[in-house]
């Protein structure tokens, strides 16, 4: 795999901030996304490395988003109009080398009814993605988006991480759990951990991903935690921090709120 378009998306310390900026193509304008171009420049201001997003986004604000790493999102699902189904692929790799794309991503859902479905879309995207030299970004959510607690244990997220792997993705974006050293150390691809709805608490938030961090985590996939955050720069600003600069909370949650 040509690390040209990988060095665009972790730094040389073998980590990343990932804005995730997709969900959009589920909730339409949800909060922090309406206007996107002023949320987009304070999250490249506070310091992120690479943006997931939809190819609508990574057309129409190219200009905007040419600092960052693209990762285009290739598949979908219903939209909260609808009802939320496995989804499907809406776009090919192809499609995302038009844009200048450094990675594509797909989900798939280990232990749901569709797994099997999901996990055939995966290894067909990573075995395109690889004839063009494209890294892939498996997003695995065991059991599916709104899982039961018992899905997202270490153990359920490990073997979904593993799955990944062993198809070919590049590195996986995952949930975070209390025992996630064995995901990291079971897992031969750098994970990543998404952020989930918005907690909040940032503090709980800050603290959760250090301790990702220290277990092994190879950065954050975080979307509704960053761009719907009262202060996206310096919310930004913090978890930066954290990834790159293997800060303590405390001090995250000072580049949060500067003095």
């Amino acid at each position: 795999m040509p690390l040209r378009r990988l060095h665009r998306i972790f730094r040389p310390d073998g980590r990343a901030l990932i804005l995730a900026f997709d969900h959009g193509l589920i909730e339409g304008p949800a909060r922090g996304m309406e206007q996107p171009q002023n949320t987009l420049e304070q999250i490249i201001a506070g310091g992120a490395d690479a943006i997931l997003t939809s190819y609508g986004t990574a057309t129409r604000f190219a200009t905007t988003l040419a600092p960052l790493g693209l990762i285009v999102r290739l598949d979908g699902g219903g939209t909260k109009l609808g009802t939320m189904g496995p989804g499907s692929l809406f776009y090919r790799v192809e499609d995302a080398l038009r844009l200048g794309a450094d990675a594509v991503a797909v989900s798939a859902f280990p232990g749901s009814p569709a797994e099997e479905d999901t996990l055939r879309t995966l290894a067909q995207v990573v075995g395109e993605a690889h004839r063009w030299g494209m890294p892939v970004m498996a997003e695995m959510v065991p059991g599916g988006f709104d899982s039961p607690a018992h899905y997202r244990t270490a153990e359920s997220i490990a073997i979904a991480a593993r799955v990944a792997a062993e198809l070919g993705a590049d590195w996986v974006k995952v949930p975070y759990a209390d025992g996630f050293l064995h995901v990291a150390t079971t897992c031969y691809v750098p994970a990543v951990i998404l952020g989930g709805a918005r907690k909040g608490d940032e503090r709980q938030m800050l603290e959760t991903i250090r301790n990702a961090l220290d277990a092994g985590a190879a950065g954050v996939a975080i979307g509704r935690n960053i761009f719907q955050a009262d202060n996206p720069r310096g919310m930004t600003a913090a978890i930066a921090a954290l990834v790159h600069e293997n800060a303590s909370v405390e001090h995250a949650l000072a580049r949060l709120r500067p003095t």
